[in-house]
């Protein structure tokens, strides 16, 4: 007996042998033209299985194990993508934010001064993470703003297949870190379904939000599919947190598979607001910015012309007409003002510093020389939707309620801390963006579209601290990634024949400077703001500013202008006067490209995109005025949710209890804007915050006693448009026990980034909950009724 498990070890062990040393040569080739597989269509296909005619093993060869493994020498890829920093924020670019992993890649790389976004976040995460123009993965616009129509119904066609499952497919290791918001409104749920969830979409961990939005003090984190508790400790940044993250996934991958290639994607949800900076970072930055917004655009333009980030005949163009010079400005206005710019550098340093922990994890494990780095400093330009004076909670915004600026500066000394959900004036985004016009949203103007990168890859990019100044567009990052891989672009994949990559590998121009730019044509649109990119030329129009709620023409009666880029870096010498023949034959290929890549018909409605009914989109709720909810339901958004904007609703609850009944029944939204119904210290309670300015509470007199209850609250609606007031009524198993009046509700949405809950209320809270918002009862089912139709035509807009 004991020479057979002698005999059997021997063998497992020479059969393992076999699996790491005989591997088939199908598994280990570089491409489908050098090594016999064909790469191009996936999953790579395993060989067929042998069949046996001996009896016994020991007169047998063991079979290769089939394993798909990267081409040799393939390198690491990391992409990180920043949000809503615009060109001029960082000092590599010649900006005011000291981003010294940036600046130290950059000094080792390449730096690319005319590569573009697609001007909004969704849109180019689309374009980065397929290599596809977004309108063809039909994200032309966030998800929260889906219609019907192809190119932008949020559902990624099955003929793309994300760069991530490709890699996955030809044997990388794959993680996502940060911000996912490509996944449609209402499948964000338990119930997905979940092929759009990153988990499904080739990685194979996610560590992040699903949504444009997170509380980095506060966030709504999934873990895979899972929505998991926010650690819990001193300083909780989500950025920090997501580092570590990060940071833990790739030591792991390189203990477990060292000879693996690995991926990341790292996708922090800083720069954008909210703008939540650790107080130390934020300080540095004290009184540098109390010149203004203009004083910047002069300084920052000096400092990009010596450091040959732009020619030095550009010109800086005028600021957009809303946007007021500093000096117009109060001194009250000023201190508030350089302060929302203080914090949103320190949250801009305080990235760079995460990301350089990160990077210095992977120095360590040896594997820095062969992982190919992209650092894309913003998914679009720093964002104008602060508005001309910026505001302490940034929903404001999408509620279309003004602040003012005697009451934000009360949180002067709070101001990018927990108690406020921050966003910066408008001046600041133009700033940031020099030496650029427009902004964020702005698809027409490289204000919004152009973003800086570094490239970084020392064993595959001899050229050190250069510029390069070829067009590029964020779709171009997947075919470069593809060539330098060596694995190609599928053609087929689960035996669905793929589109052709749309996009253009910048490999041609990593040892060659001069080397003519391959990317020659590029459409840009968003929500009406429009232009067509050729060979140096660039025709535009400005359709719809992003602090404006009307457009500046109707779609066709707007105005273009025409632009040579290769003499006018900055768009600030219009042409069409001068050349109408050549304006007239882009806005033709525009047109031509547009209807090509799914952007016909254009969208600019703001308001109806808002209201799924309207734009079409599927919700959960649809057919329905009522959904009942059970216990431990959480996380659920717009979409999923029912909508109690601008109506009259009903929630009842059954539940049972024991003595000192306390938490929350059922909530949604938090701190900066939400409701929620709840016990506390065995009263029932009501709780309306509006926009966290300001919160009514309706509270029952008499307690629960121990045992079961049915509890009822009752909105009734005033009608009359929205953001209306109304009376509501808290009942006890059919009694009234509490009544009060709610003078404003909010007409837009609460948040995306806290959600409905039943039975706790996670994020930031809605109300001062006692000992604990977990409700310590038992909750069998809450149903909330809508009694009356949303208006649909006046339901504020809402913009990521």
């Amino acid at each position: 007996m004991r020479n057979r498990i002698i005999q059997f070890f021997m063998l497992t062990g020479f059969s393992a042998m076999l699996a790491c040393e005989q591997k088939p040569a199908e598994t280990t080739a570089t491409a489908a033209s050098s090594d016999g597989i064909d790469r191009t269509v996936l999953p790579i296909k395993q060989p067929p299985r042998q069949r046996f005619s001996e009896l016994d093993v020991r007169n047998t060869t063991p079979p290769p194990r089939f394993e798909v493994h990267a081409p040799k020498d393939a390198p690491n890829v990391v992409v990180i993508l920043l949000d809503d920093m615009g060109f001029a924020v960082p000092e590599t670019f010649g900006g005011p934010a000291h981003m010294p992993t940036l600046d130290r890649l950059a000094k080792n790389g390449l730096t690319y001064n005319r590569f573009h976004t697609t001007a909004l976040c969704t849109p180019t995460r689309a374009a980065l993470l397929t290599g596809y123009n977004s309108h063809s993965v039909n994200l032309g616009i966030i998800t929260e703003l889906a219609t019907t129509y192809p190119g932008y119904t949020s559902i990624r066609p099955q003929s793309i297949t994300p760069m991530a499952e490709v890699l996955r497919q030809n044997g990388y290791s794959t993680a996502q870190f940060g911000k996912s918001h490509e996944t449609p409104t209402w499948e964000k749920s338990s119930n997905g379904p979940q092929d759009r969830w990153p988990t499904h979409s080739g990685f194979e961990k996610f560590y992040g939000f699903l949504g444009g939005i997170t509380n980095n003090w506060a966030p709504l984190i999934y873990d895979g599919v899972t929505m998991i508790e926010t650690p819990n400790y001193p300083g909780y940044h989500f950025t920090n947190d997501m580092t570590n993250q990060a940071v833990s996934w790739v030591q792991k991958q390189q203990a477990l598979q060292p000879d693996k290639p690995f991926f990341i994607y790292y996708a922090p949800g800083a720069t954008r607001a909210p703008h939540h900076a650790p107080k130390e970072y934020s300080e540095k930055y004290k009184g540098k910015f109390d010149k203004g917004w203009d004083v910047l655009r002069e300084e920052t333009l000096e400092r990009q012309k010596k450091l040959g980030i732009v020619p030095a005949n550009t010109v800086l163009p005028p600021k957009p007409k809303e946007i007021p010079d500093w000096d117009s400005h109060s001194p009250l206005e000023k201190k508030l003002f350089a302060r929302q710019m203080e914090v949103f550098a320190g949250f801009a340093e305080h990235t760079d510093h995460e990301i350089g922990r990160l990077i210095e994890a992977i120095e360590e494990m040896g594997e820095l020389d062969n992982t190919i780095i992209f650092f894309i400093a913003g998914d679009n330009g720093s964002s104008a939707e602060g508005q001309q004076t910026g505001m302490f909670n940034e929903w404001t915004y999408f509620n279309r309620v003004k602040e003012n600026v005697e009451d934000m500066m009360k949180l002067y000394d709070e101001w990018g801390t927990e108690s406020t959900n921050p966003h910066m004036a408008a001046g600041w985004a133009v700033a940031t963006n020099t030496p650029f016009t427009w902004t964020k949203q702005m698809a027409s103007d490289f204000g919004g579209t152009r973003n800086g990168l570094v490239i970084h890859w020392p064993k595959g990019i001899k050229a050190k601290g250069e510029i390069r100044n070829q067009f590029g567009f964020v779709s171009d990052i997947a075919p470069t990634v593809y060539e330098v891989t060596g694995i190609p672009a599928p053609k087929m994949v689960n035996g669905i024949e793929q589109d052709p990559i749309e996009g253009t590998s910048l490999a041609y121009s990593f040892d060659k400077a001069d080397a003519p730019e391959q990317h020659t044509v590029q459409y840009f649109e968003i929500g009406g703001n429009r232009a067509i990119y050729q060979d140096g030329w660039y025709a535009r129009t400005i359709h719809l500013a992003p602090y404006l709620p009307e457009p500046y023409n109707s779609l066709q009666n707007d105005v273009w202008e025409l632009y040579n880029t290769k003499e006018d870096f900055s768009l600030s010498n219009d042409l069409s006067k001068n050349d109408p023949e050549r304006l007239k034959a882009m806005q033709d290929l525009f047109m031509n490209e547009a209807e090509k890549y799914h952007v016909l018909p254009i969208d600019d409605r703001s308001v109806e995109r808002m209201i799924a009914e309207v734009a079409g989109r599927p919700t959960l709720m649809a057919g329905r005025n009522a959904m009942t909810l059970t216990k431990d339901m959480k996380g659920m958004g717009v979409d999923v949710f029912p909508n109690l904007q601008n109506t009259s609703y009903t929630i009842t609850a059954d539940l049972e209890l024991g003595p000192n009944g306390n938490g929350v029944i059922v909530c949604q939204g938090g701190r900066f804007g939400g409701l929620s119904l709840y016990v506390k210290n065995g009263k029932p309670a009501f709780t309306y915050n509006f926009l966290g300015l300001n919160s009514t509470t309706i509270a029952s007199t008499q307690s629960l006693a121990p045992g079961k209850h049915t509890l009822v609250y009752d909105f009734k609606y005033d009608g009359g448009g929205p953001g209306r007031g109304g009376v509501g009524t808290i009942s006890i198993d059919g009694q009234k026990v509490a009544e009060g009046r709610i003078e404003r509700t909010q007409p837009g949405i609460f948040s995306v980034v806290d959600l409905a809950d039943v039975g706790i209320d996670l994020g930031t809270a809605v109300a001062d909950y006692g000992p604990s918002s977990k409700f310590n009862g038992n909750i069998k089912k809450v149903v909330v009724q809508r009694n009356a139709a949303n208006p649909p035509s006046e339901t504020p807009a809402v913009v990521d």
